[in-house]
């Protein structure tokens, strides 16, 4: 017997929830697939949100002979039969690759020939962003559609349909889990749903109790989903250089959930200290380098708390990237052809002959003169450091104004 998520299965464009960017009114896929012209598109995005019913659907409006097939068993020399068996067809069969970011190279590069001749409508489908999995000539040669989560309003009107479907009752506590727990994963909700009306028996309604006992916690993406593990660390990063310590701890939550290996996150707060706190607390580094020792001798759990203690110091620690800046602008200038010639006076003079060649002569040792003495240290001004009115980094412009300021 098909399960509850089969059974409510749209199969028109019309039917389908969500993904209005994608199949709405002025939806690009609603206009291709109305058009019925052939295309090549990868569907990419998080689980239970629409993407093998899209491919579908899209099948049954093209009329054309229709393969589905999952990567993970997808042999080359099957490939090559079905288009084999299809050529010189006046319509093209169209194959629908699932988990399609498990295609291996010499997969993909089977499958170059035949969309860059149209032999065949290449339809794929995956949970991972493409740019991770698919070559750069299979991304060329096609269209990348990104679904989205399903929303509440979406999630509920399945809901509703899948408790009238199967009888069941719920609390309004459980409807909220059924919709906050599942990740605005459609399917994953209904099975859920499903189990428990299997489970709860004759009992009615049912409750989050019930719920919680077969899922006790809510779905999420792992961290090691290539682009999950990046977005994560991504908004990590860039809420503590927001200066939001709630949201940073919520991030640095999410990684530490999903199983990301903690000294990943040291490394990458370890980055951060220098790359947007710098020199406003140059204690921010030190902690990050006590963290990024701790946790490699801690591991999980014992390392979350370290790796929040230094999170949240982050957050709230004065930023600054001049350090960054500084260092990038030095670097393009060489890049770009830059090259000073070192004044003779800077030259490295511990060799005999060295003043026969006026390597070091003339050069003031600031020592001699209070600790500053005006001379010149490249052929030609420069100027790459920029420090800003930021927390220590305050005191060291303070310092070198002070210091330039000595006459000696």
């Amino acid at each position: 017997m098909a399960d509850l998520a089969s059974l409510l299965r749209p199969d028109s464009l019309e039917a389908m929830v969500g993904q209005s960017h994608l199949i709405g009114p002025e939806g690009p896929l609603r206009r291709l697939v109305a058009a019925k012209t052939p295309f090549h598109a990868f569907l990419f995005g998080p689980p239970g949100t629409g993407k093998t019913t899209l491919a579908r659907i899209i099948a049954n409006m093209s009329d054309r002979p229709f393969f589905e097939r999952n990567a993970t068993s997808l042999k080359v020399e099957e490939l090559r039969r079905i288009f084999e068996s299809h050529r010189g067809s006046l319509m093209p069969p169209l194959l629908f690759i699932d988990e399609v970011h498990r295609l291996s190279k010499n997969q993909q590069e089977v499958l170059l020939p035949v969309m860059e001749r149209n032999e065949a409508m290449i339809l794929g489908a995956s949970t991972e962003n493409p740019y991770f999995s698919l070559t750069g000539a299979i991304r060329s040669r096609s269209l990348l559609f990104e679904f989205k989560p399903l929303d509440r309003a979406a999630l509920l009107k399945l809901l509703l349909t899948g408790v009238e479907r199967i009888g069941a009752q719920l609390t309004d506590a459980a409807e909220r889990y059924l919709l906050d727990s599942s990740g605005g994963d459609a399917r994953a909700m209904l099975k859920l749903l499903e189990f428990a009306a299997v489970a709860g028996g004759d009992k009615k309604p049912i409750d989050v109790a019930l719920l919680k006992s077969l899922r006790p916690n809510a779905l999420s993406d792992g961290a090691s989903e290539d682009e999950t593990h990046y977005n994560l660390a991504s908004a990590l990063i860039k809420s503590i250089r927001g200066s939001d310590p709630d949201a940073a701890i919520y991030y640095l939550a999410r990684l530490i959930h999903g199983g990301e290996e903690p000294r990943f996150i040291a490394r990458r707060l370890l980055v951060h200290a220098s790359e947007d706190i710098g020199n406003a607390n140059p204690d921010a580094l030190l902690l990050a380098q006590a963290t990024y020792y701790a946790v490699a001798n801690l591991g999980w759990p014992e390392a979350r708390i370290p790796l929040a203690q230094t999170t949240i110091y982050l957050a709230c620690s004065p930023k600054s990237n001049s350090a960054l800046k500084a260092i990038d602008g030095a670097l393009a200038a060489v890049a770009a052809g830059e090259i000073l010639p070192v004044p003779d006076h800077l030259k490295d003079a511990h060799y005999s002959g060295a003043k026969k060649l006026g390597r070091g002569v003339g050069y003031q040792y600031p020592h001699d003169y209070g600790g500053f003495v005006a001379q010149a240290y490249t052929t030609r001004p420069v100027r790459f450091v920029e420090l800003i009115e930021v927390g220590f980094e305050k005191r060291l412009a303070e310092w070198l104004d002070k210091i330039r300021s000595h006459t000696p």
